[in-house]
Formats: C-alpha cells, structure tokens, sequence
C-alpha cells in the first residue's frame, strides 16, 4: 500500500455513486435489492437505491476491519443476519465502499447466492489485492482511503461542549 492515501470528499461523494449508478444502468442490469454492507457501504447503497429507483433495501454487517489497514483473520456476519429467503427478489446488488481484500465482499456475496438467482457487486475503490472483481467499480487504487465519514475524529465525551 502506498503511503498517500485517497481523499474521497463529500461532492466527490456524489459524482462517485452517480457514476456508478449509471454504470449499472448502462448494463441492463436491474436489481430487485440493493444490499449494504455496513457500515461503509450504507451510504453507497442508500445512494445507488435513489438513483437506480430500488426501494427494497437491506443491510448486512460484516466485522472486518478493526483500525487503519488492521483487521480480523476472518470477516465476520454479525446479527441480524437477514433471512434472504423471505425477500423474494430475482437479482440482488451487493455494495460497499471498498473491495480492498475483497474478502468482506466475497462473504457477502457468497452468502447471497445461495438465496436469490444474481448477484452483483458495487463498490466505489477496488485495490489490485483484491480476491473480489466488483461487477462495478468507481475507481481503483493501492492507497487507503479517507471516506468523509470516517475521516473526522470522533464524537466522544471527552470532545464534547456545554
């Protein structure tokens, strides 16, 4: 990994999820459910879902990453797990906000295949590690990534005002 990192700005924000919104469009590819990987990819998905008119939307949370380029052995699904079975959706589109090992991306993905007939993924970054070729890439890149979600410091009682 490169020592620089990738700024993703908020307006950047925007023109990356309608960009890849149109990708999708451009396929031909409709998907019955947009499906989130949280927490990255809650704001990605709620974006694609607008854009692409998808109203049924899930979420899925996998722990992974555990700080700054650390992470667990294994991606993990946390509860609740959603009953796929009960959606009855056709195609589904798997989102987040980086394949970076790709591997909290192929645990989803995996998962859902065993309950609706596609899937697809989406995701702003893809690093070349990867295990995962998104369907649907914004950009790739070898650097971390400073989303502007999680880029400011966070909200604790010790950063808090009267």
């Amino acid at each position: 990994m490169s020592g620089e990192r990738e700024i993703l700005s908020w307006p950047d924000f925007g023109r990356a999820t309608r960009e890849l919104a149109e990708q999708v469009h451009e396929d031909g590819y409709e998907p019955d459910l947009i499906l989130s990987i949280a927490r990255g990819g809650l704001l990605v998905g709620a974006a694609l879902g607008y854009a692409l008119d998808v109203k049924n939307t899930w979420t899925m949370n996998v722990e992974f990453y555990t700080g700054v380029d650390e992470r667990l052995e294994e991606p993990l699904l946390l509860p609740p797990v959603p009953d796929l079975a009960l959606l009855r959706a056709n195609s589904l589109l798997v989102v987040d906000d980086v394949a970076d090992t790709g591997r909290t991306l192929a645990l989803a993905s995996e998962f859902c295949a065993q309950h609706v007939s596609e899937v697809r993924t989406a995701v702003l970054y893809e690093k070349p590690h990867s295990v995962v070729r998104s369907d649907y890439v914004w950009r790739r890149t070898d650097r971390w990534i400073d989303f502007p979600w999680s880029a400011p410091e966070r909200v604790s009682a010790s950063t808090t005002t009267s």
